[in-house]
């Protein structure tokens, strides 16, 4: 069994732990098309650019915004970014069940986003970056397990079953 499960890019066979996943969510009345979108907009307090980044076409295109308005980062960031990640991560999977579902499913795995461009919320790309959204993403996990309907499916890698020609 796999001890470490890696992610990172949306389109790999992990990708829905990726915040870059589309995945919707609506937070405070507001539908945002993935959990990238709402944490790059809560960067700003200005309602034009939250809105501007709500309609960016892609995550890319979300977390590009960001960096092309860092100046106007709310000066607070740092001290409320990691409760804005939570937030978001639990909204993304407690309004998308499928993914709450895959989630619950990787047990007690480590989640580990492999970036080489991010030792903050991911690894560093070598092993050594803090992984904040790795152990966000496994709190989440804990958290959805312990309720319904998620805790009555016990997930398993494979199983045998008998038949009369044999146990397969």
């Amino acid at each position: 069994m796999i001890d470490e499960i890696q992610f990172y890019e949306p389109n790999d066979d992990f990708g829905f732990l990726s915040n870059f996943a589309l995945a919707a969510i609506k937070l405070d009345g507001v539908v945002w098309p993935s959990s990238e979108h709402f944490y790059q907009a809560q960067k700003f307090n200005d309602p034009q650019l939250q809105s501007l980044i709500r309609r960016a076409s892609t995550s890319d295109e979300a977390f590009s915004l960001s960096r092309e308005y860092a100046p106007l980062v709310k000066s607070d960031w740092v001290a409320v970014r990691d409760g804005v990640m939570r937030d978001v991560v639990m909204a993304k999977f407690s309004q998308n069940p499928f993914y709450a579902y895959q989630l619950v499913a990787t047990g007690e795995q480590v989640l580990t986003e492999h970036s080489h461009k991010d030792a903050y919320w991911g690894d560093g790309g070598d092993g050594q970056g803090r992984n904040e959204l790795g152990k966000i993403l496994m709190d989440v996990r804990h958290q959805l397990a312990s309720q319904a309907p998620y805790n009555l499916v016990s997930y398993v890698d494979s199983a045998k079953l008998p038949t009369k020609f044999g146990t397969f």
